[in-house]
């Protein structure tokens, strides 16, 4: 086991951004750069025992600072949308920063995806790590308060990748905090994720608008193409979803953030299994839409259309604006927490 500190680029403004390379015992490599808190490697062994890349990402930082579509970042101060960017807490309203059409999107114009964290690493018995630190001064981007947050990192010997969230306010907040990697079990860049079974442990998911904004409703997935609750090839019903999967998934739970089986993702051709438990109450299941061939990515391969889905374990969309969603406001006195662990196996 060993954690390993290098540079990995500098920032316009003269800053260095640093990279950490988390490696097991068993071979198993996280790299993360301090820029986005981005997950810029994942490797992890097919059923042949042959090692390899299953994110998306970029060889440089400045592909990253130019051009990245989220890949492998930390997304915040609210991971996924909020309609007009506008919220109330107490009576007050608040305007959030305008960045995907008339709407607010993973924390604004420049959201924690694009912030300089600190990072410190740590090792245990089990394992090694980084702990990300990073203030989120009021004001930023519209939210209100100071928010001191922490993103750790820790990646155990059972091949096990546990990402913790925590975050303290002086203020009334609204924060969810995600991951926001793009998965191909075959490889990155190696073809389309259609063939990959997925299976989503969710009763329900959240209906939205022509713009992905919640209507309120929470719809049966039963008899409909957004029924994982048993595995299904990405693929088999795609072209039934008017511009592909880019939905929330009401996780079903036995109470109120316990950490909890929700996603299990598959692919036959390289045996990869990737389980995702969660102590959040809604996961996003993105299948790459917007990808199109423009991006080229690390070892000089080029990102098509579905070849990498996103899963974001998340407070529902637009939370803030509903009530029958679970709440989402951070108050003073009070610690965000939220726990994802990802579990890589082969069959």
């Amino acid at each position: 086991m060993k954690v390993r500190k290098d540079v990995f680029g500098k920032l316009r403004d003269g800053k260095t951004v640093h990279v950490f390379y988390l490696k097991n015992s068993k071979g198993m490599e996280v790299d993360i750069i301090e820029y986005g808190g981005i997950v810029t490697k994942l490797i992890v062994p097919d059923k042949k025992g042959k090692f390899g890349d299953i994110v998306l990402g970029f060889d440089k930082l400045e592909d990253y600072v130019k051009k990245s579509p989220y890949f492998g970042a930390i997304v915040g101060r609210y991971a996924n949308r909020i309609n007009r960017g506008i919220f109330f807490i107490d009576g007050k309203k608040y305007q959030l920063s305008i960045n995907d059409g008339r709407n607010h999107l993973h924390g604004g114009k420049k959201g924690f995806d694009k912030v300089l964290w600190k990072g410190k690493s740590f090792s245990k018995d089990n394992g090694v790590g980084v702990e990300l630190s990073y203030l989120s001064k009021d004001g930023e981007e519209g939210y209100p308060g100071n928010l001191n947050v922490k993103v750790i990192y820790f990646l155990d010997n059972e091949n096990k990748l546990t990402i913790t969230y925590r975050a303290t306010t002086d203020k009334p907040t609204p924060v969810n905090l995600s991951n926001h990697s793009y998965f191909n079990l075959k490889g990155a860049g190696n073809g389309d994720i259609l063939g990959h079974f997925l299976t989503i442990n969710a009763d329900k998911y959240t209906e939205v608008n022509s713009e992905l904004i919640p209507t309120g409703k929470l719809l049966a997935v039963a008899g409909t193409p957004f029924d994982f609750r048993t595995p299904h090839k990405i693929g088999e019903r795609i072209d039934k979803v008017k511009g592909g999967y880019d939905h929330n998934f009401v996780l079903n739970k036995k109470k109120e953030n316990e950490l909890s089986f929700a996603v299990k993702l598959e692919d036959p051709e390289s045996g990869r299994i990737m389980e995702i438990y969660t102590t959040q109450p809604g996961i996003q299941f993105y299948s790459g839409n917007f990808l199109d061939g423009t991006i080229v990515g690390k070892y000089g391969k080029r990102y098509y259309k579905h070849y990498a889905l996103c899963l974001e374990p998340q407070h529902f969309p637009d939370s803030p604006n509903h009530k029958n969603f679970p709440d989402a406001i951070l108050r003073p006195g009070k610690e965000y927490f939220q726990k994802t662990v990802y579990i890589f196996k082969v069959k």
